[in-house]
């Protein structure tokens, strides 16, 4: 089953499910839930196994979910309800591939098998790597790569026409690792966004204001990369949120918010961008780095389900960042339910608009390779 917001290398799990699955003679079947959740209680479930392996093959160059993904409200009783429907269906491995509010999914169906043969284990995805514990969750390296080529390519235009301050709003609720790695296009040649706002720090219009004002006294434009979840003191959002129910938060345009305040301000020319669902669903920019370990997630889930694991979660350990080597471990799902994981103090400067070398180092290796270098002779 998959659950939230789907990613670049989402399918690549999926894949190594099932090549991983396939060489234990002792399973018969590979179902998937078609639509998360709801689709395992309404018994729509596909045979993988059953699939041409030409089509399998193509997971891995494929966007979005290919069995589909939800988020459902569950009740208590909708989990004890799945219950009858893995013993109907000889389900003995259930493996659950998704974010936080999967992983708390994932742990509340290990409660319920709990004291039954059947074994829960949970296959990390996230674009907003916001899940504890693991050094990073795949999903979250492609947006990183995405970001950053993108944000040069910006940071180019606007170098190349200097007549205005564009604001980049990228993803991230409560976490800014995918507005950070914005940082990261300063490896293209052309330069990183001016100013970066994280929603680990409560946002200051005032201070903000200023430090535009700085910019456009000290260089005449720029670019300023936001996370959509920035929020003042008391986390109260900038933007009242259009929509919000539960975990579900539809936000306000803050990309657009702060262009405007800019112009009405300070009097000077401004636009904002906003990349949205374009940023996860991206294999142009798709990191191999991402899609090998999300592949390696996801065999190394079933692994652990044939040797008797249940209630864990896959995740990594990085050995070392020079050169870049990660292993696989398994984590107590209990660790990681509903635990967003933020980015730590010191990967944010002082001033709080803009990030340091340890994180830039920390994220480097992630991204897959060099990103293209970008030429400007101005």
């Amino acid at each position: 089953m998959q659950g939230g917001g789907p990613t670049a290398v989402i399918n690549s799990s999926l894949y190594g499910v099932i090549a991983e699955a396939k060489k234990h003679p002792e399973i018969g079947k590979i179902y998937a839930a078609n639509g998360g959740t709801g689709g395992l209680l309404q018994k729509k479930l596909i045979d993988l196994g059953a699939l041409p392996q030409e089509k399998i093959e193509l997971l891995l160059q494929s966007p979005a979910s290919a069995i589909g993904t939800s988020r459902d409200h569950m009740e208590p009783e909708d989990y004890a309800a799945m219950l009858p429907i893995f013993n109907e269906f000889g389900i003995k491995y259930v493996l659950m591939n998704g974010g936080n509010g999967t992983m708390d999914a994932c742990g509340h169906v290990f409660e319920v098998c709990e004291g039954t043969d059947i074994k829960v284990i949970g296959i990390p995805k996230t674009m907003d790597n916001d899940i504890a514990i693991t050094d990073h969750a795949p999903g979250y390296v492609s947006a990183a790569r995405y970001v950053a080529a993108s944000t040069a390519e910006l940071v180019a235009d606007v170098k190349s026409m200097p007549i205005h301050v564009v604001v980049l709003e990228c993803s991230g609720r409560n976490a800014g690792w995918v507005t950070a790695a914005s940082a990261l296009a300063t490896d293209c040649g052309v330069g990183a966004p001016d100013l970066i706002y994280l929603p680990e720090r409560d946002f200051d219009e005032e201070q903000f204001l200023a430090d535009v004002k700085k910019l456009i006294d000290e260089k005449g434009f720029g670019v300023v990369a936001v996370s959509e979840g920035l929020h003042g003191k008391n986390n109260e959002p900038l933007v009242p949120p259009i929509f919000k129910v539960g975990r579900a938060t539809y936000f306000g345009d803050i990309g657009a918010h702060l262009a405007n305040l800019i112009i009405q301000k300070l009097g000077y020319k401004a636009r904002s961008e906003k990349p949205g669902l374009l940023g996860r669903a991206s294999i142009a920019w798709q990191s191999s780095t991402d899609r090998d370990e999300a592949r390696l997630a996801g065999e190394k889930a079933v692994q652990a389900a044939l040797a008797g694991e249940s209630g864990k979660m896959v995740g990594f350990e990085r050995v070392s960042t020079e050169p870049y080597s990660v292993k696989p471990i398994l984590i107590d799902t209990k660790l990681v339910m509903l635990n967003e994981k933020q980015m730590p103090s010191s990967f944010i400067n002082e001033a709080g608009n803009g990030v340091t070398k340890e994180f830039c180092d920390w994220c480097r290796p992630l991204l897959g390779g060099a990103l293209p270098q970008i030429v400007s002779f101005k």
